[in-house]
């Protein structure tokens, strides 16, 4: 997680080389560097803290996550029309990002208490309705992609604690039913924003190469960052010479593509060293959970697991072209304080967890 830290503070500072706005009014990495240190600190302190007091607090937890996310909602609506961040003198907070650790652990304690009703469905229903208590705030921000993550947080924890296989399907394929019934209703009254329909719209059909609107309109960017992979090469560009990411072609470069950026500039290598680096921490993640004491302990440890993989699954895709572009980052790497942190707590609960493991082996 470390080297995955320094990498992207070190990638940041290659993509806004020659972006005045972004090296002195918008300082990103100094940004970068303080959201990284704050992280560490608050990741040794979740660490030191049994993680079973969480599930104590599930409750509060939960409310509290509530009743932030309706006041982003009103505050948002009231002064900015929509908004997905409190917007303070020094920092902006996403608090979705914190969302989706409060929906592992209050999922993971109302699954762990309850292992043996996982075949009633009464229990998973209402599992459900609690994922949405939290989910329904997040999409109204509005935050597609985020909504997502939750939903498949639940599904995954969900599918963990040992709902019946053919429960698992039945529900899948309601939720396909439901959506597809609904998508027009959430098109008019735009949940789902018309940018977002352009992005599938984008990614499912194929491009003319004589249609200059489309391929240097909402594909541009897609584009770019194929052509930015594609000229990396086993060794790449070189730090700072790539001309993609130098002169500007490709952009948010810092964030969403910055997996772009760094193929680009160090080339397979760097590319491979990300994901297996990315590889290694969801895998630890999962021998955690095979080490905990307890289900609680468990399913804190699949819930992180899966949340970092998804994300870096779902950023490599549209940075491939494999997926429709969203607005999920490239865990430890992107450019964005409230993910970094919400991240490295998130480590900070596995560490909890495999910390309280030598303490009972003792």
């Amino acid at each position: 997680m470390t080297i995955l830290v320094i990498l992207g503070i070190t990638m940041i500072n290659s993509s806004i080389a020659g972006n005045i706005e972004l090296t002195t009014t918008t300082p990103l990495v100094d940004r970068q560097i303080i959201f990284a240190v704050a992280g560490f600190v608050i990741l040794l302190v979740m660490a030191a803290i049994d993680y079973r007091i969480w599930g104590a607090l599930s409750l509060q937890l939960y409310i509290g996550i509530i009743v932030v996310l309706l006041a982003l909602n009103i505050i948002g609506a009231a002064l900015f029309g929509s908004a997905r961040w409190f917007r303070t003198t020094l920092v902006f907070i996403q608090p979705s990002e914190f969302a989706k650790l409060v929906m592992i652990l209050v999922m993971a304690d109302y699954f762990a208490k309850r292992l043996h009703l996982m075949h009633d469905p009464k229990w998973t229903i209402r599992s459900f309705l609690m994922m949405m208590g939290i989910t329904i705030w997040v999409i109204l921000q509005p935050n597609l992609s985020t909504s997502i993550v939750l939903v498949v947080l639940w599904f995954v924890l969900v599918w963990i604690a040992g709902l019946p296989v053919k429960h698992l399907i039945g529900y899948a394929l309601t939720g396909i039913a439901v959506l597809s019934i609904s998508f027009p209703l959430l098109v008019e009254f735009e949940i789902i924003k018309e940018y977002q329909l352009g992005r599938i719209t984008n990614f499912l059909t194929p491009v003319d190469p004589d249609d200059l609107t489309a391929r240097y309109g909402d594909r541009y960017n897609i584009d770019q960052a194929l052509v930015s992979i594609g000229s990396g090469g086993l060794f790449g560009q070189g730090y700072g010479q790539g001309p993609q990411v130098q002169l500007r072609f490709l952009k948010v470069r810092w964030s969403d593509f910055i997996f772009a950026a760094t193929t680009h500039e160090l080339g397979f290598i760097g590319a491979a060293l990300v994901i297996l680096l990315l590889a290694f921490i969801v895998y630890r993640c999962l021998w955690a959970a095979r080490a905990s004491p307890d289900a609680y302990g468990a399913l804190i440890c699949y819930g992180v697991a899966t949340l970092i993989a998804f994300q870096a699954l779902v950023n490599l895709g549209v940075n491939l072209n494999l997926m429709p572009a969203t607005g999920l980052t490239l865990p430890f790497v992107s450019y964005g304080g409230s993910s970094l942190v919400a991240n490295m707590i998130a480590i900070g609960l596995v560490e909890s967890v495999i910390m309280r493991r030598k303490v009972i082996e003792s």
